[in-house]
């Protein structure tokens, strides 16, 4: 039986992590980012905050579901949701209590481009927390008790999923955007794709995938370069010096112009839209973010919003966003309407895609935008995970360990001719790629989007177009 005393304390502890992460880490000054670079040469950089003792840490291993073999989609995601189910002599419910017990956060995710953990963790609890955290990525076990049951639990999430049209568009839309790219494939895969996946798939994925050779680190928290520099060995030296990975081509998204409908009884429509955006590197991506932001990136006070909602009652909801990945970049616009005004509202919102492109913004929207992308940043800094995932995210961009301090004067530095030049070089309301989802009256589709089992592709006046199974 838990000791009484052990566990008010456990719950005191677990009290004061969650307030803590609630309260501000920083000040809106100037960030002081430490390089720390371990024996073994792994490199992280850390933010020490000292108000509250919690450390929080994100890292990030080259290639995500992209990587994933077309006969085994999902894979990535699997190994992710299975790595914190037993490491070591720990199985699963062991390990799992021993998470639970000391108050420890611990998982990992798999995105388009990289494969991510991240931990949270009390001071007092760091030796286990760390422990655990190195058993997960170089002793996983991948029991079958776990996998079956992990496998179970993905592929009832994918069946259900079909009933939300949300999914249907991203399907689509991949596709559409992507067809013969590691891009155009479902991230979680399919049902039977999960099912081919074996333990020595995941044995392999997490020996050949997950190493040292472009590994990000960024910590954030109660811990000091000096304690921190050892453990980078602990964690992440027994790791190979480098990954298997498949190539990975860059792409630029196809179907420009076109208009796909995925079919599905109800009463509304989701519509989604996007063309070749900026890679984040481009020395445009400031002035290209102005022009999002007021495009349809700033809410309610954006173009869209007004436009679309506001003065024409079509959607609840519109918003634009600027999306790089390694191998290519969008920009993008969703939001919903019901199916008797889809085509009015996909018309307005075209018809403000090509004013904004011809026009640019006012000096007015310039001045607005600036003061609220650079006033509204500080509050990104929450707490030592919100910190640590803003260091990782400008680790993976390549943006230089000054970038935080001088992000604001980028924003600030664009000029009213340098948002009109880029959205002229941005915006073009004739290449937009338009996926609906639903029964969208008064609107003549350029294709269908179908799927049967493994086999997706879009019908209509060009053949199917078959993924490799």
């Amino acid at each position: 039986m838990m000791d009484f005393t052990k566990m008010i304390h456990r719950a005191g502890l677990l009290l004061l992590a969650v307030v803590a992460m609630l309260v501000p880490s920083l000040p809106a000054a100037a960030v002081d980012i430490e390089k720390v670079v371990s024996k073994g040469e792994i490199e992280a950089w850390l933010v020490r905050d000292t108000k509250n003792p919690i450390i929080a840490m994100q890292f990030a291993f080259e290639g995500g579901t992209e990587r994933d073999p077309a006969d085994k989609l999902g894979l990535a995601i699997m190994v992710a949701s299975t790595m914190d189910e037993g490491a070591g002599n720990l199985d699963s419910q062991a390990f799992q209590g021993k998470l639970d017990e000391n108050s420890i956060t611990l998982s990992f995710n798999a995105g388009r481009d990289a494969f991510v953990g991240q931990l949270v963790t009390l001071r007092e609890t760091k030796d286990t927390a760390f422990d655990l955290m190195r058993l997960a990525l170089t002793q996983p076990r991948f029991d079958m008790e776990a996998v079956e049951r992990i496998r179970g639990q993905l592929q009832t999430s994918l069946r259900r999923s079909q009933a939300d049209p949300s999914y249907w568009a991203q399907l689509a839309f991949g596709y559409a955007l992507f067809p013969n790219h590691p891009y155009g494939l479902p991230q979680r895969g399919f049902t039977e794709t999960l099912a081919a996946i074996t333990r020595d798939d995941l044995v392999q994925f997490a020996r050949t995938r997950l190493s040292r050779q472009g590994l990000k680190v960024a910590v954030s928290g109660d811990i000091t370069a000096k304690e921190l520099a050892p453990l980078l060995d602990k964690l992440f030296g027994a790791l190979p010096v480098k990954a298997t990975l498949a190539p990975v081509a860059d792409v630029t998204p196809a179907a420009q112009g076109k208009t796909i409908l995925v079919p599905r009884p109800i009463p509304q429509t989701v519509m989604v839209l996007a063309h070749s955006g900026l890679d984040r590197s481009d020395p445009d991506w400031y002035a290209a973010t102005i022009v999002n932001y007021v495009l349809g990136g700033g809410g309610f006070s954006s173009r869209l919003m007004d436009e679309v909602r506001e003065k024409r009652g079509l959607t609840y909801g519109i918003g634009s966003s600027l999306q790089s990945f390694d191998h290519a970049n969008l920009i993008t616009v969703s939001g919903s309407t019901v199916n008797e005004k889809a085509a009015e509202a996909i018309s307005v919102t075209k018809q403000i895609w090509g004013e904004v492109a011809k026009n640019g913004i006012t000096e007015a929207e310039l001045r607005d935008a600036q003061t609220y992308l650079t006033g509204s940043f500080p509050l990104q800094f929450t707490n030592n995970g919100a910190i640590a995932g803003l260091l990782l995210q400008v680790q993976r961009d390549d943006l230089g360990i000054d970038f935080l301090n001088k992000r604001n004067d980028l924003l600030n530095a664009v000029t009213i001719s340098d948002v009109k030049r880029v959205a002229d070089r941005l915006l073009d309301p004739e290449k937009l790629t338009t996926v609906l989802v639903g029964q969208p009256v008064g609107i003549e589709p350029t294709g269908t989007f179908v799927m049967q089992g493994q086999k997706i592709g879009i019908v209509g006046p060009e053949a199917l177009l078959d993924q490799p199974k």
